[in-house]
């Protein structure tokens, strides 16, 4: 068998961008909205965030994929722009709160 003497280029840079990624195309697949729609809005917030900087394709692409997400569920309805911030807070209180290395999990009822 032969050797590979190098890893193949992941696909994502962080495990968040896969997970921000699988997150559109499940709500994509659960009818809440349709690839046209999503590409249209992610094109339009890339296509704004590009005029103010260079967008590296890493975390400030996804931060702007994640910001799409948003919008387009609150604008919807789908959740009201209190329970996204409230859901925020809650995730960054559990990392703040666990050890370095260990798994991050959301409090129940948050």
């Amino acid at each position: 068998m032969p050797q590979c003497d190098t890893l193949p280029t992941p696909v994502f840079e962080a495990p968040w961008h896969a997970q921000a990624f699988a997150l559109a195309v499940h709500l994509n697949e659960s009818g809440l909205f349709t690839w046209p729609e999503w590409v249209t809005q992610f094109s339009a917030a890339l296509q704004e965030a590009g005029l103010a900087r260079a967008l590296n394709g890493g975390d400030d692409y996804f931060e702007i994929w994640l910001a799409t997400i948003e919008a387009m569920m609150t604008a919807e309805g789908h959740v009201t722009a209190t329970e996204v911030e409230h859901v925020k807070q809650g995730w960054e209180r559990a990392y703040l709160a666990t050890p370095h290395g260990q798994p991050v999990h959301l409090p129940e009822g948050v």
